[in-house]
C-alpha cells in the first residue's frame, strides 16, 4: 500500500514537472515573440498534427529508425563478443585496447567526416551508431565479467560445470545489471549520434535531412517537431530494449 502510494506520488510529481516545463516554454515563446527563434509547445503540436497524417513522415521515421537500431544491435552483439574474448584471453584484451580507446575518444563529428570519405551517406547512421555504442557495451560487459563472483567460478571448476551451464547460471545473472546499464546509456547516444550523422551527411529520406531542411527554411516549428519525434523514439526504443532484455531473462529461467 505504501509502495503504491509512493509510486502514484512520484508519477504526479513527474507529471507536474513536465507541465511546469511546458508552461515555462510557452511563456518564453510568448515573451520573445519571435517564431523564427522560438516557438511554443502549442505550435509544435500543431506541426506534429500536420506531419503525422502524411505518408512521407512515417517513411522518414522508418528510414532512420531501422538504421540506427541496426547499428545499436550490431554494436551490442559485437561488444558482448569482444568483451567475452577479452575476459577469456588477456592477450586479445591488450590487442584490441588501442582500437577501443581510439573509438571512444574520437569526436563524433570526426567519425562522421572520416566515414563520408570512404562511403555514401545512405547507411552512415548505421556505422556511426555502431562505433558510438560499441565502446560503451564492451566496457560495461567486460567490467561485469571481471566482477563475476569468484566463489561461483571456483565451485563450477570443482564440479566440472560445462560452459553452457556456466553462462546460463553464473555469467548471465551476474551480467544483467551491466547489460541493462549499457543499453540504457547507449541507446540515447546512438540516436543522438545517428541523427547528427544524418544532418551532416544529409542522406535522402532521413530525419537528419528533415532537420537540415527545417534549418535552411527557418522553420522552427518543424525543427522542434522533429526534435520531439527523436526524443520520443529514443525513449520508446530504450524502454522496448530494456523490456526485451527483462523478458529474455525471465524466459531463460522459466526454461
Amino acid at each position: 500500500m505504501i509502495i503504491s502510494t509512493m509510486a502514484r506520488r512520484n508519477r504526479l510529481l513527474r507529471a507536474g514537472a513536465i507541465l511546469t516545463a511546458l508552461l515555462l516554454w510557452q511563456a518564453a515563446a510568448l515573451i520573445l515573440n519571435q517564431r523564427i527563434l522560438l516557438v511554443g509547445p502549442i505550435e509544435v503540436l500543431k506541426e506534429l498534427a500536420r506531419q503525422v497524417i502524411r505518408l512521407d513522415f512515417w517513411v522518414t521515421i522508418w528510414f532512420s529508425l531501422w538504421r540506427i537500431f541496426l547499428g545499436f544491435f550490431l554494436a551490442l552483439l559485437a561488444g558482448i563478443l569482444l568483451a567475452a574474448l577479452s575476459y577469456r584471453f588477456k592477450a586479445f584484451k591488450m590487442m584490441i585496447w588501442p582500437y577501443i580507446s581510439v573509438i571512444k575518444s574520437t569526436p563524433v563529428a570526426s567519425v562522421i567526416i572520416l566515414i563520408l570519405i570512404f562511403m555514401s551517406s545512405r547507411n552512415l547512421s548505421i556505422i556511426v551508431g555502431f562505433l558510438i555504442v560499441l565502446p560503451v557495451v564492451y566496457t560495461n560487459i567486460l567490467e561485469g565479467l571481471i566482477h563475476t563472483d569468484s566463489k561461483l567460478i571456483e565451485m563450477a571448476n570443482v564440479f566440472h560445470v560445462g560452459i553452457i551451464k556456466r553462462i546460463h547460471y553464473i555469467y548471465l545473472p551476474q551480467l544483467r545489471p551491466y547489460l541493462i546499464s549499457s543499453c540504457a546509456a547507449s541507446i540515447g547516444m546512438a540516436w543522438k549520434s545517428g541523427t547528427a550523422a544524418e544532418v551532416i551527411g544529409i542522406p535522402r529520406g532521413s530525419i537528419g535531412e528533415r532537420l537540415y531542411e527545417a534549418k535552411i527554411y527557418l522553420s522552427s516549428s518543424e525543427l522542434f517537431a522533429w526534435t520531439a519525434v527523436i526524443i520520443v523514439l529514443s525513449i520508446a526504443i530504450e524502454r522496448l530494449a530494456l523490456w526485451i532484455i527483462g523478458r529474455s531473462y525471465s524466459a531463460l529461467w522459466r526454461s
